[in-house]
């Protein structure tokens, strides 16, 4: 069964995010405290519990826009962020493939993971619809395999093929401070829009 919106909303139901570490990512934390411009506007796609949002509402980011696909977290992240106490941050539960908007930077955080391998190319189309010109792509890829997924796991040489045809790669290295489970099995990516 490929993972779609009852998939989700049982897994979110049941509370079964075994993906969940229960706090923003060191890695994508490092990267959003050298972003100056607070006025970006910034998606989340796929965000789970949401930490890098509630982070970069925090930090005074103004337009920042989490996504999913599941109802049942949609709900659940209505009651976390509140609208006074997270001004400029909306919630949309929606199908990314759906989606329309322009970001300037959007947030790769176990979503791509999460997407089946045969949905990989319609995601690297949409990311760059879904970008303004020179827009960014960043986060974290895994660099392993798994048996079952998701998540769904890769490699850099088959990311590189899949994203240089729209994207220009400024960074993708291993992570120098993932979580102890996934030391050695994450790439940091920043990826341009052509």
């Amino acid at each position: 069964m490929l993972p779609d919106e009852n998939y989700w909303n049982s897994r979110y139901t049941a509370n079964d995010t075994t993906w969940d570490i229960g706090k923003i990512s060191a890695p994508l934390k490092a990267y959003f405290d050298q972003l100056t411009n607070k006025n970006i506007s910034i998606l989340v796609p796929g965000c789970g519990n949401s930490y890098e949002a509630g982070y970069l509402s925090q930090q005074g980011f103004t337009h920042v826009t989490v996504l999913d696909i599941s109802a049942v977290l949609c709900k659940k992240l209505e009651q976390k962020f509140s609208a006074e106490r997270f001004a400029g941050l909306q919630i949309t539960c929606a199908d990314f493939f759906e989606h329309r908007g322009q970001y300037d930077l959007i947030v790769e955080q176990t979503f791509f993971c999460a997407l089946h391998p045969s949905a990989r190319k319609n995601y690297v189309q949409k990311m760059s619809e879904l970008l303004s010109t020179r827009g960014k792509l960043a986060g974290l890829l895994f660099n392993r395999s798994f048996e079952d997924g998701p998540p769904f796991g890769g490699t850099e040489t088959e990311y590189r093929s899949l994203f240089e045809p729209a994207f220009t790669i400024a960074i993708m290295a291993p992570c120098y401070n993932s979580i102890a489970p996934r030391m050695g099995a994450e790439l940091f990516i920043k990826f341009i829009k052509k």
